[in-house]
């Protein structure tokens, strides 16, 4: 079992930055690889980035790729996702999820929302104009 909790959102004007952290408990954080999702409303939850259990290896939405950074640290059983450049398209509700993937599991996988077992309760963005 894994419970994340996000923290780190909030309000930021165009063009700033923001860092989301997600702490997990539980002893065996290091062996799941996690995930960033967003949701606007009215739609499904949509991939922002992963990073593998050691932290080794990231992807990135085609939205994000460039501007947003995931990375994670085992010893704090935290992963991050820092935002930068931000956009108004970017304001959304952030959530955390976790999930053992195997290891050669391909990227595509970690995109599905539907294959993360664990979630947390969100954190809200919203950049201004």
């Amino acid at each position: 079992q894994v419970q994340l909790v996000e923290s780190g959102g909030g309000l930021v004007q165009a063009g700033g930055s923001l860092r989301l952290s997600c702490a997990a408990s539980g002893r065996t954080f290091s062996r799941y690889a996690m995930g960033w999702f967003r949701q606007f409303p009215g739609k499904e939850r949509e991939f922002v980035a992963a990073v593998r259990w050691n932290g080794g290896s990231t992807y990135y939405a085609d939205s994000v790729k460039g501007r947003f950074t995931i990375s994670r640290d085992n010893a704090r059983n935290t992963v991050y996702l820092q935002m930068d450049s931000l956009k108004p398209e970017d304001t959304a509700v952030y959530y955390c999820a976790a999930e053992r993937f195997g290891e050669f599991d391909g990227w595509s996988l970690h995109t599905y929302y539907t294959a993360y077992s664990y979630w947390g309760q969100g954190t809200q963005v919203t950049v201004s104009s």
